[in-house]
């Protein structure tokens, strides 16, 4: 399993738990038009944490990948939301606000790790 893998597997078990702990917040970047938010949140975290086991398994290692690189894709609308909510927000201070954009090209480098992990 390469140092990238094991990020990624990392990465996403410890976002997975973080959705049964902290649910509010992440509620509160689901895109506003989306209905359950907390549900999603639920499920969302369900993958996750079944795509860090998933990495972690030679076997299931390629589907891990894949299904990690399509979950990726599928949240990285909240992350535009943050960023959203982020600047509307008068009480949002300003490190705070460049720190929202700084963190939209990071989701960049887990994208390819998932690839990564779909060829090994």
């Amino acid at each position: 399993m390469t140092r990238e893998t094991k990020m990624l597997a990392a990465l996403l078990g410890v976002s997975g738990v973080l959705h049964f702990v902290i649910t509010k917040q992440y509620a509160a970047i689901v895109p506003k038009p989306l209905p359950y938010k907390r549900e999603l949140v639920y499920a969302s975290g369900v993958v996750e944490i079944g795509c860090a086991a998933m990495l972690t398994q030679p076997r299931t290692r390629r589907l891990g990948g894949l299904l990690s690189f399509g979950l990726l894709l599928a949240v990285f609308p909240a992350n535009i939301q943050m960023a959203i909510d982020g600047f509307r927000s008068s009480s949002s201070p300003t490190w705070y606000k460049i720190g929202l954009l700084v963190r939209l090209p990071m989701q960049l480098p887990p994208l390819s790790w998932s690839l990564k992990a779909a060829r090994d």
